[in-house]
């Protein structure tokens, strides 16, 4: 369209929770609460975890959360995070708000900057009021913000509805993706015990009509996708208080995070490697211009099929960093970690690819190129 109005990310942010979970930490847990268990249970026996196990599945070695104390519980293995009164920020709002500061400060915008507030995230503090809405009113910003969730791949959706809202008239978008993973964590499931961590990230999206600010990044094009799969899903909801048959109050009612890791595997690593080949072919853009890839921080060895799809080789570490070794799955917010602590080395002109993929089956990718 010739009113098309071009899109550049001008800055990230990110918020780290202060404490950390190590494997042998978790591990210990873990296998503590199998012994007791076991003991408790000679009918229901379950297989102890570790760190060998963890790592080979999936690479990741520790994890930030928001409460180290509550999961390590034995007699809890869930996080401690009190209710607050609807007077405080949410906790969902504030990690977010954080993130989004420190993007607002690295492009050295105030509140008066951005027009639009989206929050997307694979799960959010409450149906509503939206968290957008919070987070928009505890900056001071002056316009609209909405909430969205298409699970791992929310960034990716994200920044392309921040794209599309530049085209209508926004000047700037704060896009936030508050992930409080622990949260949603069946912590007594050895296949899934070690996936996730805790994080927020920010990425503030502009017009790119004016000069380029240092560190900014063109976006060339998005591109989206779904396919409907049960392989990963998390069942918790407000649906679940008209249950008589639930008692949502036991901690051990199965209706937090579960999936196939195997089918999701299978399924997923075509699918992406697919999408983004055919996404850089359509804007004639060759493999061997590719500079880097920020994908999702689920898996090792599903981000390391995935680049050898498109690339047609094994990705370096540089070409394809890697940040889930220390933060763990950090559901849409993984791509997001992994772009703002790597893109060092690139010169004005390079290429790269941010791509999200997860439960739905959804995924994106966001071509982008470092500004002149």
């Amino acid at each position: 369209m010739s009113d098309f109005i071009p899109a550049r990310i001008v800055s990230t942010g990110l918020f780290t929770p202060k404490e950390s979970i190590t494997n042998e930490e978790l591990v210990a847990s873990f296998n503590a609460w199998v012994e007791k268990h076991n003991a408790e249970n000679p009918d229901d026996q379950k297989e102890p975890s570790s760190v060998g196990f963890i790592e080979k599945a999936s690479g990741i070695k520790s994890r930030y959360v928001l409460n180290k104390e509550g999961i390590l519980d034995i007699n809890r293995m869930r996080p401690k995070l009190p209710q607050r009164s609807d007077d405080e920020p949410s906790i969902l709002a504030e990690i977010a708000i954080a993130a989004a500061r420190d993007a607002m400060k690295a492009a050295d915008y105030q509140a008066g900057d951005i027009d639009v507030v989206i929050c997307a995230a694979s799960n959010m503090q409450r149906a509503y009021p939206a968290m957008a809405v919070e987070i928009q009113k505890e900056l001071g910003i002056d316009g609209f913000g909405f909430d969205m969730n298409v699970a791992c791949a929310s960034a990716a959706f994200g920044i392309q509805n921040a794209v599309g809202l530049l085209q209508t008239g926004a000047r700037r978008v704060l896009m936030v993706n508050p992930e409080i993973c622990s949260a949603h964590l069946n912590f007594r499931d050895r296949d899934a015990h070690f996936i996730f961590g805790d994080v927020a990230t920010a990425v503030i999206v502009e017009r790119a009509t004016g000069e380029a600010a240092p560190d900014s990044w063109d976006i060339l094009d998005t591109r989206l996708k779904t396919l409907f799969s049960n392989n990963i899903r998390n069942n918790f909801g407000f649906l679940n208080h008209t249950s008589d048959e639930l008692d949502i109050s036991d901690p051990n009612t199965d209706k937090l995070f579960v999936q196939e890791g195997r089918k999701v595997f299978k399924d997923v690593v075509p699918m992406v490697g697919a999408l983004i080949s055919k996404h850089l072919e359509d804007n004639n853009i060759a493999t061997t211009d590719l500079k880097r890839m920020w994908l999702h921080q689920a898996n090792l060895g599903m981000n390391q099929f995935i680049a050898r799809k498109v690339l047609g080789r094994d990705a370096t570490e540089a070409e394809a960093p890697v940040v889930l070794d220390k933060y763990a799955n950090t559901s849409s917010a993984g791509s997001i970690i992994a772009f703002h602590r790597h893109r060092d080395g690139i010169d004005t002109g390079d290429i790269g690819v941010i791509s999200g993929f997860g439960a739905g089956y959804s995924a994106g990718s966001v071509i982008v190129r470092k500004a002149a």
